[in-house]
């Protein structure tokens, strides 16, 4: 990157920091601005040649360990134990229906590809990302248990999901030869593991932080910095031992929450912060790296895949985990619609284009073009639903955790 693109990039934040506030009322998010000035960027080829993807799939996943560790911290654990059916009705039925659905839609429209493929790409595009929602999860007018099911959902699902991505990676890099995947054994250890790995990393790290607080040993300005470093932790502690480090993640978030105390909140504006600088970056970088693959190997079927994926492939799953649920069709519709595909689909994509190289270029250009059509779809229509949503609710009466924090 030279100093010209350098410059670019730096203005945008700047600008970016200072219209905020007015560019969101007109419906313009983050993702979709910044994905903008890095097509631009790109197309004007002011970064200047590729060296490969590592660089971005770590940035793509420290940003996303920050976002998962910010938002779980968020969240009233009391709140999840008293709602857990629906979590479980999405994650453990909606996502296998997601998946599922999007692998089939896949090998027919794409045969050529291979079933391993196929599988690559449903896998890839199941996780959800609260994060291209934000203004749907912090909007009062809409339930804070609806926010609360997206923000979870979107949490969780990436880390469940992973083992069925390395699994497609494995087959497609050994061809028939799958001794290197994951079993469903394993996968299951690997989640349950990583959730305790990053509880307790949660945990320990909230009280220290509270024990040093109340003894003056903690000076104020560190305190952020500290908590940055403990969602690290946590991530790079489930993989030290084989875990699954998302999981861990969210895990540690909910875990810190609880255990932080009164100044946690306050704690956690520097990981939001963080996480929204670098996550301006990844948006920058996906709109010039994936902008060129986009203009080369988009097709007319692979658009009309993303528009189903994005809808009847999420939202008919998400409807039929609903069943028996109580709740009502305006709100399966609104938990079926956002479901944006965001930087776990891209962490995923950059995975695959690591191992395999060019013998995916034609899967990762589909989670291109689904991720950009979701930035533009869900940015653009998450503020106006949410208030359309919220206003047609004001005589249903709420459950008694709708006054909480989402």
């Amino acid at each position: 990157m030279d100093v010209t693109a350098a410059l670019v990039v730096a203005g945008s934040i700047f600008l970016w920091g200072v219209l905020s506030a007015r560019l969101q009322r007109a419906d313009l998010t983050a993702p979709i601005l910044f994905v903008a000035v890095g097509a631009v960027v790109g197309g004007m080829d002011l970064l200047g040649t590729p060296e490969g993807p590592e660089g971005l799939t770590l940035l793509v996943e420290v940003t996303l360990v920050w976002v998962l560790f910010s938002d779980a911290a968020r969240i009233p654990v009391q709140t999840i134990r008293r709602d857990l059916a629906p979590y479980l009705r999405l994650l453990g039925v909606g996502l296998p229906l997601t998946v599922l659905a999007g692998w089939g839609l896949a090998w027919w429209l794409f045969p050529a590809s291979g079933v391993w493929v196929a599988l690559l790409v449903a896998a890839a595009l199941a996780p959800t990302d609260a994060a291209l929602g934000v203004p749907v999860v912090t909007n009062p007018v809409v339930p804070a248990r609806v926010r609360r099911l997206i923000t979870v959902e979107s949490g969780l699902n990436d880390g469940i999901v992973t083992p069925v991505v390395m699994l497609a990676i494995a087959a497609l890099a050994a061809e028939e030869e799958l001794s290197g995947s994951t079993g469903l054994g394993t996968a299951v250890v690997s989640l349950v593991v990583g959730a305790v790995v990053g509880a307790v990393c949660g945990l320990v790290g909230g009280r220290s932080l509270r024990w040093a607080r109340r003894r003056n040993w903690a000076a104020e300005d560190f305190a952020g910095i500290a908590v940055l470093a403990l969602a690290l932790i946590a991530y790079l502690a489930a993989l030290a031992v084989g875990a699954n480090g998302f999981v861990a993640a969210f895990c540690g978030g909910l875990a810190f929450g609880t255990s932080a105390g009164r100044r946690g909140p306050a704690e956690l504006m520097f990981v939001e912060q963080s996480a929204g600088l670098v996550g301006l970056l990844v948006w920058l970088a996906f709109g010039a790296v994936a902008g060129p693959i986009v203009l080369d190997l988009a097709t007319p079927t692979m658009v009309l895949y993303a528009v189903l994926s994005l809808t009847l492939v999420r939202m008919v799953p998400v409807a039929l985990a609903a069943l028996g649920a109580g709740l009502d069709r305006g709100t399966v519709l609104f938990i079926g619609w956002f479901g944006p595909r965001g930087l776990a689909s891209l962490v995923f994509a950059l995975l695959a284009l690591e191992e395999l190289g060019d013998e995916v270029d034609q899967a990762v250009a589909l989670i291109g073009i689904t991720v950009l059509l979701s930035v533009v779809a869900h940015g653009l229509t998450a503020a106006p639903l949410a208030l359309r949503y919220g206003r047609a609710r004001p005589d249903r009466p709420g459950d008694p955790s709708d006054t909480d924090t989402a």
